[in-house]
């Protein structure tokens, strides 16, 4: 491991689908600390029927967040930004952005996906890139925006994902990061470059498809008019920008095998990292996804709905008058009867924005399920229904690889959840490691240090990751399988009648 002259500070900004945090990383040469100083909301706007990403109130707070680690550190070595996938802004030759990028909840992708594999097979865009099909995919939303928009494309220089896009503002440089390059089922898994061909037969143009770089890359300073704000001498470096990227980057195992991580918040991801792409047909019919990770591996997974399905669940308990926090709603589930109803979590019924506990009655009245009527039987059986859908994930995704799991990590903000990490160990009969909390941050700054050439290795970045995170075990407890195993048979029934 290189070892630095001196401590120096860089800035991680994570952004989240729920929220934005900005990160002071200490770093001496031999141990790394990591500290939150500023945190922000990120809300969706509507506008003209739709739902869109408010980027300008994302760079303000960005810019403020940065500020004050500047304050609070002197100086700042490096910044990098990581986010969720699929998502993009079109810009024009200046760099400036031509509209407000569309949410991935947007519904104006409904249709498309089956539009595009009736031009393209599924089988061909399966096998020249590896990803899963979903709707939120970047892929699907070109060609929807396109249909719609034709003349915006043609005043358009560059398609830049949502990290590249503040990249660009930080630096100039307009290119896409590999790992988030991935997400968009536009990336040939096959040849490690745009596929080109597939995009051009999907109907959309070429010309905005940006160079692309490898995680770890030092893009150059800061733009001259930031330097007085924010300091000179500032370098910025693209870490893995898909912050699922940098979360696994971030989990806390040494060895090559054997393990599988959950990282979870609004959505949760689900697999193991693998060393190169696992593309074949029943990888298809799975429909699991090949991600790039750091250093060349693979992440093999799959999208799970995650802590979404409680999010929107809060928020309109909150319109109705009933402000419930998460630690109230985990303690009242608790104490609620176990295992009396399940939902398909990933139903395409939950993905966009509305009025999730009528749905979730809805789909459990359908499926001749009990009815969950109290907010804390709603949140049990949305946390039961996920950790049962991660077991059958991660049975399928081991089967496909040909594996055995000897442990689960849990990190991202999901792995603060006591009730969901051991019940996890009970239904999988599996020890889970829980931590680092903050997993996609840590990675952020991880892979910063790698640009900066603090760090050289996969097994380096892993090793400093291990000696900064505090994890907890949970591990299973023999006498309550039979209860998950009964549960699970239950749940495999409901989820395939969806």
């Amino acid at each position: 491991m290189a070892r630095s002259r001196a401590t120096f500070n860089v800035a991680a900004i994570d952004l989240g689908a729920e929220s934005g945090r900005v990160f002071l990383v200490r770093y001496d040469g031999g141990t790394i600390a990591l500290r939150a100083i500023y945190r922000f909301p990120n809300q969706p706007v509507f506008g003209q029927g739709h739902l869109h990403w408010d980027i300008e109130a994302l760079w303000q707070e960005m810019r403020a967040g940065l500020r004050q680690a500047r304050a609070e550190a002197g100086t700042i070595e490096s910044i990098g930004v990581d986010s969720w996938g699929v998502d993009y802004g079109l810009v024009d030759a200046n760099g400036s952005l031509l509209e407000q990028p569309f949410h991935y909840r947007d519904t104006r992708t409904q249709g498309v996906v089956e539009q595009v594999c009736a031009r393209l097979s599924r089988e061909r865009i399966y096998s020249e890139t590896g990803i899963q099909f979903l709707p939120i995919n970047t892929l699907y939303q070109l060609a929807a925006h396109y249909q719609a928009e034709p003349e915006l494309f043609d005043r358009a220089y560059r398609l830049l994902l949502i990290p590249d896009l503040m990249h660009s503002r930080l630096s100039g440089v307009t290119v896409c990061e590999y790992t988030n390059a991935t997400t968009t089922q536009m990336w040939s898994a096959v040849a490690h470059c745009w596929a080109t061909d597939l995009i051009a037969a999907a109907g959309i143009p070429l010309h905005l498809l940006p160079p692309v770089v490898e995680p770890g890359t030092v893009l150059g300073p800061l733009l001259p008019a930031l330097q007085d704000e924010l300091g000179t001498g500032v370098r910025v470096v693209a870490p893995a920008t898909h912050d699922t990227a940098a979360a696994v980057a971030a989990v806390p195992h040494r060895t090559a095998d054997g393990w599988a991580y959950i990282s979870s918040g609004t959505w949760s991801l689900v697999g193991l990292e693998l060393p190169h792409p696992l593309i074949k047909p029943e990888a298809l019919q799975a429909n699991f996804t090949n991600e790039g990770g750091v250093f060349g591996t693979t992440r093999f997974l799959k999208n799970v709905m995650g802590l979404w399905l409680l999010q929107e669940c809060r928020r309109t308990w909150a319109q109705a008058g009933q402000r419930w926090s998460y630690e109230q709603l985990f303690t009242s589930a608790a104490m609620a009867a176990a295992f009396t109803a399940f939902i398909d979590p990933d139903d395409s019924a939950f993905l966009a924005p509305g009025n999730m506990p009528a749905r979730i009655q809805q789909f459990v009245t359908h499926h001749h399920e009990p009815p969950v009527m109290t907010p804390g039987a709603l949140t049990r059986c949305i946390l039961e229904s996920l950790v049962l859908r991660y077991r059958q994930v991660l049975e399928v995704a081991t089967n496909l690889a040909g594996t055995r799991l000897r442990v689960i990590h849990v990190v991202g903000g999901g792995s603060q959840s006591a009730l969901m990490n051991q019940w996890l160990a009970d239904a999988t009969g599996l020890p889970v490691v829980a931590g680092p909390v903050e997993a996609a941050a840590l990675g952020n700054a991880l892979m910063q240090l790698v640009g900066l050439g603090e760090l050289t290795t996969l097994a380096e970045v892993r090793a400093l990751c291990d000696q900064a995170t505090l994890t907890t075990v949970f591990y299973p407890q023999p006498d309550r399988r039979q209860g998950w195993d009964d549960a699970y048979a239950r749940f495999l029934q409901v989820i395939q009648e969806t």
